[in-house]
C-alpha cells in the first residue's frame, strides 16, 4: 500500500501513530549541500503543536525535531532524511472503554472494515498527530520553492465570518478582523462549554507562483492541490477563485480578461486549464467540526451491539487553528514536486545533477512496471493452468512484437534495443508461468 507516501519528482513517506513510540517522515530526492532548516521547521511545528491555546488539544506534547539521516554539519548528504518525532503524553488509558466501539465522526469503522483491526488508542494513524510528518517535510522545502510564499487563514468560525482583512491584527487565533474577533470568541467558548466542537473555512493565497506550473490532464495543478488537501483530515470540500459562486454567473462575469498589465480579474483563482497564470492562487477550504466531543452519542460496538458514549480526552474545540500549517506544507509539497518536474520540462537552469535525477526516476518507473508486470503474468500463468490453455502463444507474441517494432519506429527508439528488451521479457514470462506451483497443484510445463 503505497497510501503514506507522496510525490513523483520529490518523495515522501509518512509513519507513526499517534500513540505509538514516536510519528516521522522519510524524504527523498534533497539534493546535496542544501542548507537544512532546522530552525524553520522547529517553528512550523511549533504552530502546529496542541495546548498553545484553550480551545486546542491540551497534550503536552514538545513535538522536537530529531533528524536520523541524510544531514551531516547542517546540509544535507544527498541520502534520505529521516524525521522523527518522539510522543511523550500519550494517554491510551482515555481510550480504554472505547477499546471495541466505534466513535462517530472518526475512521474507526471505514479503517475497521478495511483492515480488520481497530486502532483504539486515539485513531492511530488517523489522528490528526500524523500530520506532523508533513509539516516537518514541507518546512524542509520551504526555501525550494521562493520567491512563492504560501499563507492560510481563516475566515469563518461556526456562523461568524470575517469582515475586512487587517494584516495588522494578530492573535492566537490567526483571525484578521477585529470587528468580528469577540464573536469568534464567544462562539469557541460556548461551544467548548457544551462539550461540543465547530468547523470553519480556511483561505488561501498561493503568491509569487511562476506561470505555467501543473500539467494536463490528470497532473492539473488545481487537481494535485485538491488531492493533496483533501488527504487532510477534517478538509471535506475546495474550491478555487470564484468557485461555486461561478454556477451564478454568465461567461461574461466569469471569464478573466485580460490588458497589457496582466489579468484583470482572478475567477480562475489563478489556474486555467490545470496550469498557473502568474495570477495569486486562491482556494478555499472547508473544515469539518472535530469528531472527538464529551456530548452523549450513538453509536455500535464490533459485535453490532448499540451503544452509547461520552468521549473523554484532550481534544481541540476547533481544527483550524493548528490545522493552518499543514494546509501550508501540503501546499509547499505539491510545490516542489511540480517545481522539480518543470525544471525538467523547461530546461531552465538545468544542470547534470538534474538530468542525473531525472533518469533516476524513470529507472525506478520503470523498475515498479516491471514490478506489477511481473504479478500480472504470475496471475495469468495460474489462470492457464486451472483452465488447461498453452504457456506460449506464439501469434501473440509475434503481433505484439510487431506492434512494439511500430511504436518504436515513430518514437525513434532503437527498434532492436525493443527486440532485444521484449525478448528478455517473454523469456521471464515463461520462466514465472511454466513449472509454477500455484496454491496446492504443482503445473507442469506446457508448449
Amino acid at each position: 500500500m503505497n497510501g503514506n507516501k507522496y510525490g513523483r519528482w520529490l518523495g515522501i513517506s509518512g509513519f507513526g501513530e499517534s500513540h505509538g513510540r514516536a510519528v516521522g517522515v522519510l524524504l527523498e530526492d534533497i539534493k546535496p549541500g542544501i542548507l537544512f532548516p532546522l530552525s524553520e521547521i522547529e517553528h512550523e511545528l511549533e504552530r502546529r503543536r496542541p495546548g498553545r491555546h484553550k480551545y486546542s488539544s491540551q497534550r503536552n506534547e514538545s513535538d522536537r525535531i530529531q533528524i536520523l539521516s541524510g544531514v551531516i554539519e547542517g546540509k544535507t548528504t544527498g541520502m534520505p532524511i529521516c524525521l522523527v518525532v518522539y510522543n511523550e503524553d500519550q494517554r491510551s488509558g482515555d481510550y480504554e472503554s472505547l477499546r471495541e466501539i466505534f466513535r462517530p465522526g472518526h475512521a474507526d469503522w471505514s479503517w475497521f472494515q478495511k483492515f480488520k483491526i481497530l486502532d483504539w488508542r486515539g485513531g492511530g494513524r488517523a489522528s490528526g498527530r500524523e500530520t506532523i510528518a508533513r509539516v516537518a517535510a514541507g518546512a524542509v522545502v520551504k526555501e525550494l520553492i521562493a520567491p512563492a510564499k504560501v499563507e492560510a487563514y481563516p475566515v469563518q468560525i461556526g456562523k461568524v465570518k470575517a469582515g475586512e482583512f487587517q494584516p495588522g491584527f494578530t492573535n492566537q487565533l490567526f483571525w484578521h478582523d477585529p470587528s468580528t474577533y469577540d464573536a469568534v470568541l464567544n462562539e469557541l467558548m460556548e461551544t467548548k462549554a457544551a462539550g461540543d466542537s465547530v468547523g470553519g473555512i480556511l483561505e488561501v493565497d498561493i503568491s509569487g507562483l511562476q506561470a505555467g506550473l501543473g500539467d494536463p490532464v490528470f497532473g492539473k495543478l488545481d487537481a494535485r492541490l485538491a488531492e493533496a488537501l483533501l488527504s487532510i483530515g477534517g478538509v471535506k470540500g475546495i474550491e478555487f477563485g470564484a468557485g461555486f459562486k461561478l454556477a451564478g454567473f454568465h461567461g461574461s462575469q466569469s471569464n478573466d480578461q485580460m490588458n497589457a498589465d496582466g489579468f484583470i480579474s482572478n475567477n480562475s483563482g489563478g489556474i486555467l486549464g490545470g496550469v498557473s497564470t502568474g495570477s495569486v492562487v486562491k482556494l478555499r477550504l472547508v473544515i469539518k467540526p472535530t469528531s472527538s466531543i464529551s456530548m452523549k452519542q450513538e453509536t455500535i460496538d464490533i459485535s453490532g451491539k448499540e451503544q452509547e458514549i461520552t468521549i473523554n480526552g484532550r481534544h481541540d474545540t476547533c481544527l483550524l487553528f493548528r490545522i493552518i500549517p499543514v494546509v501550508e506544507a501540503m501546499i509547499r509539497l505539491v510545490l516542489a514536486d511540480c517545481l522539480s518536474y518543470q525544471k525538467l520540462v523547461t530546461g531552465e537552469n538545468r544542470n547534470l545533477n538534474d538530468m542525473r535525477e531525472a533518469l533516476d526516476r524513470i529507472d525506478e518507473d520503470i523498475l515498479l512496471a516491471l514490478k506489477r508486470r511481473s504479478e500480472i503474468v504470475k496471475l495469468i500463468g495460474e489462470y492457464k493452468f486451472l483452465n488447461g490453455i498453452r504457456v506460449k502463444d506464439e501469434g501473440r507474441e509475434k503481433q505484439l512484437l510487431t506492434n512494439l517494432e511500430e511504436k518504436a519506429q515513430l518514437w525513434e527508439i532503437n527498434q532492436g534495443l525493443v527486440r532485444n528488451i521484449w525478448r528478455e521479457l517473454l523469456s521471464e514470462s515463461c520462466r514465472l508461468q511454466e513449472g509454477k506451483e500455484y496454491g496446492n497443484i504443482k503445473s507442469d510445463p506446457r508448449e
